[in-house]
């Protein structure tokens, strides 16, 4: 079963929600992840199903407003906007919503954080995979935003996104995280990173990160029979055109379409008839 590829709406920043149905639908994405954020575009479902159906590119994941820019979007409770989040994907057929841990401020939020996580997990389907982040540094001083840290296996969670540029900036061993979350791995942001401690999310294969053996990983265990989901999630925000823009995606599709075929073919066990006249 092959893995399906999707591209971030994120990707195509700053241009908006719409360039990513159309960049994806040029390419031959299978779909978009959806990025909640600023953009009223994406903040408004209805409009979102109509970019669906006109470019033929379904939603396949909706990313959370969890980042620090949108702690207003869809409300100033970020358990609403879990809420809200499992609402857009059950509305848009979406069957993941990719989430941050809290912040260290969220004191409230972070001490229900797994539950709610857990019990929207519950609702229609939708799964709710926790990303794993990284520290924040400024010059000497780096600091771990997020409560109680920023890797998601140490607290336990029913799924998980791998984010590669996140396993770069925090100096994470990206396979060995992959191996600690195990068969609840269910989503991949497929990027890179060179290691510098900062969030850079580029073209995978250009980093220092190792995409292509995660891929291949995923692609011939049980991600792919799963329903696993791989997004490409890369910074484009210096490309001065579009054309320089979907160069830049269309190698990041090749590079997922490359790697993720798989390499071993299952076969079920033969059963043995049993011998005539035993019961």
């Amino acid at each position: 079963m092959s893995v399906p590829v999707a591209l971030s709406t994120a990707s195509v920043y700053p241009e908006g929600v719409e360039a990513g149905f159309a960049i994806a639908a040029e390419l031959g994405y299978d779909g978009v992840e959806l990025m909640v954020w600023t953009d009223p575009v994406s903040q408004d479902v209805r409009a979102v199903d109509r970019l669906s159906h006109r470019y033929g590119v379904p939603v396949l994941a909706i990313h959370a407003p969890c980042l620090a820019v949108t702690q207003r979007v869809w409300g100033a409770d970020p358990v609403e906007r879990i809420r809200r989040s499992v609402d857009a994907a059950d509305k848009l057929g979406a069957r993941t919503v990719v989430m941050h841990p809290p912040f260290r401020w969220q004191r409230r939020y972070a001490s229900a954080f797994a539950d709610e996580v857990a019990r929207a997990g519950e609702y229609q389907g939708v799964a709710l995979p926790v990303e794993n982040m990284f520290p924040v540094t400024r010059g000497a001083i780096s600091t771990v935003p997020y409560a109680p840290g920023y890797d998601p296996t140490e607290v336990g969670h029913r799924n998980y996104t791998l984010d590669l540029s996140h396993t770069a900036a925090a100096g994470s061993d990206a396979l060995a995280m992959m191996r600690r979350m195990g068969d609840r791995l269910t989503h991949l942001h497929l990027t890179d990173g060179s290691g510098r401690p900062k969030d850079e999310h580029l073209v995978p294969g250009r980093g220092t990160q190792p995409c292509a053996e995660v891929c291949q990983t995923l692609a011939d265990g049980v991600f792919a029979g799963a329903g696993g989901v791989v997004v490409l999630e890369v910074s484009t925000r210096r490309c001065r055109t579009r054309l320089e823009r979907t160069g830049l995606l269309a190698e990041s599709l090749l590079f997922a379409r490359l790697h993720l075929a798989p390499t071993a073919t299952y076969r079920p066990t033969p059963q043995v008839p049993e011998p005539a006249g035993r019961s």
